[in-house]
């Protein structure tokens, strides 16, 4: 199929991605991340396709004190199974390069934000879960620190790398905004103008990374990418999307979600009452 619609690349987003999912069941994170990465560079290596990019995430770096920055030398040390497989796709496509010439590259990024993620994921959780004045648990003492970047700015980013990255390589993207998960929880009640009475601390997962924090110079100085979206502004924007959209996340938010929330956070909440 790939070599009769004459692909000129490939780009896999694909990917099970929440460490929570994972530490409930890595099978899916095993076939989806690394069996599925191998069926497709499989599949462009016997249609020709010229380039293959793999999405893949800071996460694979481990986790950071509180200083110092991932490169893309900073050797691979994934603390869960979600962060191991995409470690493993990604150690799965440099043997690719290295053994068959495979035209793969490989793209690294913090943590995304914005419009239409998925509500397990921190910032929708958050921003959803106080507009219906419901609890917002926070892992252990919420010192736990991330950085962040708008989903449009790590687009711009993949969008370099497929058009100007050299093949073999590595690229770290980042939005230049590390902040720990209880300001970013507050400054998420305040912009909502809604009660820190909601913040919940449960406890916290198994394995939790202390700190990630991406040194993105790489791309900046060879593909001439910066991040665009300032933190603040891009928050709010994403805020004003969700309000606008409370019936897709309700919608959402239905079925096997809710099996899943009340799994992962209901024995924690109880705990925190």
């Amino acid at each position: 199929m790939l070599a009769a619609a004459d692909v000129d690349a490939v780009i896999n987003f694909a990917a099970e991605s929440h460490v929570d999912r994972s530490i409930l069941d890595s099978g899916p994170f095993v076939q989806t991340n690394i069996v599925g990465t191998q069926v497709l560079m499989d599949a462009c290596r016997a249609a020709g396709v010229p380039r293959f990019i793999q999405v893949s995430t800071d996460e694979v770096y481990g986790s950071l004190g509180p200083e110092g920055y991932f490169t893309e030398e900073t050797p691979l040390a994934p603390n869960s199974p979600y962060s191991a497989s995409k470690a493993a796709a990604d150690l799965l496509l440099r043997s690719y390069c290295h053994t068959f010439g495979f035209p793969g590259l490989i793209t690294r990024c913090s943590n995304n934000y914005g419009p239409y993620q998925f509500p397990e994921k921190l910032i929708p959780l958050f921003i959803s879960n106080a507009m219906n004045d419901q609890p917002l648990p926070v892992y252990g003492t919420g010192e736990n620190v991330r950085n962040w970047i708008h989903v449009l700015d790590h687009c711009r980013g993949i969008d370099a790398v497929l058009r100007r990255g050299r093949v073999g390589e590595v690229y770290n993207f980042g939005g230049h905004a590390e902040m720990k998960n209880i300001d970013l929880t507050r400054l998420l009640l305040e912009l909502l103008g809604k009660p820190e009475s909601l913040i919940r601390f449960v406890q916290d997962r198994p394995g939790h990374d202390l700190r990630y924090a991406i040194d993105c110079s790489k791309a900046e100085r060879e593909l001439g990418w910066r991040p665009q979206v300032d933190f603040r502004t891009g928050l709010e924007e994403t805020i004003r999307w969700y309000q606008d959209h409370a019936e897709w996340v309700e919608r959402v938010r239905s079925g096997a979600y809710r099996e899943y929330y009340e799994k992962q956070y209901g024995q924690r909440l109880s705990s925190a009452e």
